[in-house]
């Protein structure tokens, strides 16, 4: 079964599936890669050849779907990242997570993205977003695909004979078997959506729309709080925050309580679709005592879209991002690179400390 396989198959179907897979399409690439390898070692044909052309097309395959996003992301910048999260079936806190590893390891997180699941679609276009050379990205994500693949490649070889083995009782079942796989892979995606569903119900429902929040504003007794809580990474490609917010991280709530009054009228806002990490944030805090915490509807897209005034900030790259690796500016949250008159010129350590210390006073 295996040895028809190969022959009629095995080529078109890696280069194919692995490129289908770094587009995003819902087609996980790595059991195809197994099963290859295991119908190259039990089909009559050379080994090492086939394997290595093998290896080869899913190299290609990878990087032309990697380098598709990759130029999304130089072109659009965050709007990518959003789009991304918008259509994943994870968590939205999933772009900012990378986001963070991103920062903190730099272009390197591309040896290793393709083995943790969603990482890969959102640390490529965010190198794009940050401005990494082109013959960079090429050289770090080409050498993930091949640890990748070769990692796939290998295990079928190993292990086979167990592996035909396993198609020949599948084949034996015939069509229950297909039925029952089908049916499993439809559960799982039920299962995802029901829990981002579930997430969402759960999460504070009650929203403070930006004209709300600018009349707040003006206000001299309101006084409101208001919480930034992108991450240095999402600032760093877009500069600009609404007039006095101040920096806080969702995972750092202890902070929050030990700085602020449980009175204060509290407002947070991030970037993601349906304000799912500041709604979160907002359920935290109402269950630790600040009754008046509240998301902003829309965050800060949304009071961008309204024409109020922004405020810029100084940033400086992340860490993981050494300048050499960088070619352009980054894209900015529209997409366009950020030039003097759209970012302010990028703050010391010093600054930046002082910044956080004022954020937290």
């Amino acid at each position: 079964m295996l040895h028809d396989l190969v022959a009629k198959y095995g080529p078109e179907v890696v280069f194919l599936n692995v490129l289908g897979a770094a587009l995003g399409l819902p087609i996980p690439a790595l059991p195809t890669l197994v099963m290859v390898g295991a119908s190259i070692v039990i089909a009559p044909v050379s080994l090492w050849p086939h394997l290595l052309m093998a290896l080869l097309l899913a190299v290609c395959g990878s990087l032309l779907g990697d380098l598709f996003w990759f130029h999304a992301g130089r072109r659009y910048g965050g709007k990518t990242l959003q789009t991304l999260c918008r259509l994943s079936l994870s968590r939205d806190s999933c772009v900012k997570q990378t986001e963070r590893f991103f920062g903190r390891w730099g272009v390197r997180v591309l040896f290793a993205a393709k083995f943790i699941p969603g990482l890969s679609l959102v640390s490529v276009p965010l190198a794009g977003a940050m401005g990494v050379r082109l013959g960079t990205f090429i050289k770090f994500d080409s050498v993930g695909a091949a640890l990748w693949a070769g990692a796939g490649l290998g295990l079928g070889a190993i292990f086979a004979y167990q592996i035909d083995a396993l198609f020949v009782a599948l084949n034996i079942y015939g069509r229950d078997a297909i039925e029952i796989a089908a049916g499993l892979l439809v559960l799982y995606i039920i299962y995802r959506w029901w829990r981002r569903r579930a997430l969402n119900q759960t999460l504070e429902t009650a929203r403070l729309t930006v004209e709300q929040l600018g009349t707040l504003m003006d206000d001299a007794k309101a006084n409101p709080v208001v919480f930034d809580i992108r991450s240095p990474e999402k600032r760093f490609l877009d500069p600009y925050i609404i007039p006095g917010a101040r920096f806080a991280d969702e995972r750092r709530l202890d902070e929050i309580v030990a700085n602020y009054d449980r009175s204060s009228k509290i407002v947070i806002y991030c970037t993601c679709p349906n304000e799912v990490s500041a709604a979160w944030m907002a359920k935290q805090l109402r269950e630790l005592g600040f009754r008046d915490a509240i998301p902003l509807l829309g965050g800060l897209d949304a009071w961008r879209d309204a024409g109020l005034a922004l405020e810029g900030i100084s940033t400086e790259p992340p860490p993981g991002i050494a300048a050499a690796e960088r070619a352009v500016p980054p894209s900015s949250a529209d997409g366009s690179p950020c030039t003097e008159q759209r970012c302010v010129a990028p703050a010391t350590s010093a600054e930046v400390e002082a910044h956080e210390a004022h954020s937290a006073s």
